[in-house]
């Protein structure tokens, strides 16, 4: 439960109770009881042993199918209707664009604002909001950054096994660090460890304001297994072995090609210096740039890159317990809308079915 709670940044404590009524396990033996093996990969991440979205998608319509739900397709939902009683609001009716479905319970989870072309355009954030729910700020999260400095000649390289931290350079403080799998592309960076880091960065006290003023910096270790000094033994062996040719030339087994021009660049170290001409000043300064080699974060790719919303529907206004809403009597939330964001793999489709389960349950609470 804990391990759950941890990975969602965003109002994670707001679902103990969801969790704890859904689990993962849950899931997983749901599908196994549709004929849906899976397998763990890397990171406890849970897949179809078949690879294809499309089979799950495909289970939960033939489990619906059992269940004799009717299910409508090629209607817009328009707007929920709710009565003003004694005791506050009470869902009536749902209107489309091509009827008015009368209901006493209704569950909103049109998700959130990110993959429009799903489906996902944030309706449901206007359609909350006119029955008087408070959406807080949307923004992208689990979304590639954009970089001030020059990533172009890295564009496409795929870095593995490295320490990434963010940092805020006017308090000299680390938002968020991580190890494992990014990517440079030709805006900037992408990958898990950047994907995860941006779920932090997003909702990071004066975020805007740092960004401008190019106080957010990607701090990158690229050799984490070695410390400071083993690092300067092994560049001391390779420069050895290397003594008799240029700087630029020398770094072949400590790097990938692609990210040796841009090092060498870093250090102010001649590129076309003879190994044995390097001072043990100079050394040094290569071993600092490699752990501790530095990008300026201009900001988010837009919320259609991103692969989840952060922000929606707060969670003040959501009983926990039953995913109900606190104005209106009958209407309830799930998935994405609400205000709860977590890291890839896996943790924000848990959060969708561990809420569309304890809200379809809420009416026997």
């Amino acid at each position: 439960m804990s391990n759950f709670i941890k990975n969602v940044p965003g109002n994670g404590k707001f679902l103990y109770s969801c969790f704890e009524k859904y689990t993962n396990k849950d899931i997983v033996q749901f599908l196994k009881n549709q004929g849906i093996s899976v397998k763990e990969e890397r990171g406890n991440r849970v897949f179809p042993v078949t690879d294809k979205a499309q089979d799950v998608l495909n289970c939960f319509i033939k489990r619906l199918k059992q269940l004799n739900v009717h299910i409508l397709t090629g209607e817009k939902v328009e707007k929920i209707n709710a009565n003003d009683t004694e005791c506050g609001k009470v869902i009536k009716s749902v209107k489309t664009n091509k009827q008015i479905i009368l209901a006493d319970k209704v569950i909103l989870a049109t998700g959130g604002k990110s993959y429009p072309t799903t489906g996902s355009t944030g309706d449901g954030y206007n359609i909350a909001s006119e029955l008087g729910h408070t959406i807080t700020k949307i923004k992208p999260s689990l979304v590639p950054l954009e970089t001030f400095d020059k990533t172009e000649e890295l564009q496409g390289l795929s870095l593995k096994n490295v320490k990434i931290q963010f940092i805020d350079k006017e308090k000299d403080k680390i938002i968020y660090e991580d190890f494992g799998e990014m990517l440079f592309t030709h805006f900037g960076v992408s990958g898990p460890t950047i994907l995860s880091g941006s779920a932090h960065l997003v909702r990071y006290k004066n975020i805007e304001e740092l960004l401008k003023n190019h106080n957010i910096i990607l701090r990158i270790d690229l050799k984490p297994a070695l410390s400071f000094e083993k690092l300067d033994d092994r560049i001391l062996r390779d420069f050895e072995q290397e003594k008799n040719k240029q700087f630029k030339n020398s770094l072949d087994k400590l790097l990938p090609q692609k990210l040796i021009p841009v090092i060498v660049k870093e250090t102010g170290i001649n590129s076309k210096k003879q190994i044995n001409e390097i001072t043990k000043n100079e050394r040094i300064k290569l071993v600092q740039t490699l752990k501790t080699f530095e990008i300026t974060i201009r900001g988010f790719r837009p919320i259609e890159e991103a692969i989840i919303t952060s922000g929606g529907i707060t969670t003040k206004e959501i009983n926990p317990k039953t995913m109900e809403s606190k104005i209106v009597k009958g209407l309830y939330f799930a998935g994405e809308i609400i205000d709860v964001d977590g890291y890839t793999g896996g943790f924000n489709l848990q959060i969708a079915y561990s809420t569309g389960y304890v809200a379809g349950k809420g009416e026997f609470e």
